[in-house]
């Protein structure tokens, strides 16, 4: 039997249920639902209010089998987006872009798009604070790299320059994200350390 939103019952799933072996590396959520855990928690707590960007979608075609289960067949993406988070905090702008890699060396500057890297400057230059957060899941570890120390690995790489940020670059040049419950990714006290 299943359940309106396609689930099986539990009693079905624990009779059905094959054996596997238990894992516990990466067993965390993502990077992005971290983020959205610890903005909630910062929301709710008065600490600052940080929302994740939408993403501008044209539906173009929606399928209608029922009333209650209206399917999008066709939809285009309206424009680029710029960096994923934006907000405020102590009076000032944040602005900023997550990005996850299983690179263990490396973070490849494939991640992030020029126009994101053209919006970020923007936002330096008004004096918002803006950052990347980069975590290296085989470490499991996420640092705060700002995006005045980005923008030179950015440009070099168009002038025969790497095409990626070292590990130990990140390491050394950005900040350890604190981690611990209920702020799973708590990057203010990072801005804490940086900027007041």
């Amino acid at each position: 039997m299943n359940y309106p939103n396609g689930k099986k019952s539990s009693s079905l799933v624990n009779r059905n249920k094959i054996k596997k072996t238990t894992t516990f590396s990466n067993r965390g959520m993502t990077l992005e639902e971290d983020i959205n855990n610890t903005n909630m928690y910062y929301r709710t707590t008065n600490a600052a209010i940080i929302h994740k960007k939408p993403t501008p979608v044209q539906i173009v075609n929606v399928d209608y089998p029922k009333r209650s289960a209206a399917v999008i067949k066709e939809a285009y993406f309206k424009q680029a987006s710029t960096t994923d988070y934006n907000g405020i905090y102590r009076g000032k702008y944040i602005d900023f872009e997550a990005k996850e890699t299983k690179n263990k060396t490396s973070f490849p500057l494939s991640n992030v798009h020029e126009h994101q890297i053209n919006h970020m400057r923007s936002v330096v230059e008004h004096e918002g604070i803006c950052f990347i957060l980069v975590r290296f899941a085989s470490y499991n570890q996420t640092f705060f790299f700002p995006a005045l120390k980005l923008f030179p690995y950015w440009d070099s790489q168009f002038n025969s320059g790497r095409k990626s940020i070292p590990y130990q670059d990140i390491k050394n040049n950005g900040i350890e994200v604190p981690v611990h419950y209920p702020a799973q990714v708590d990057y203010l006290k990072v801005i804490d350390q940086l900027y007041f």
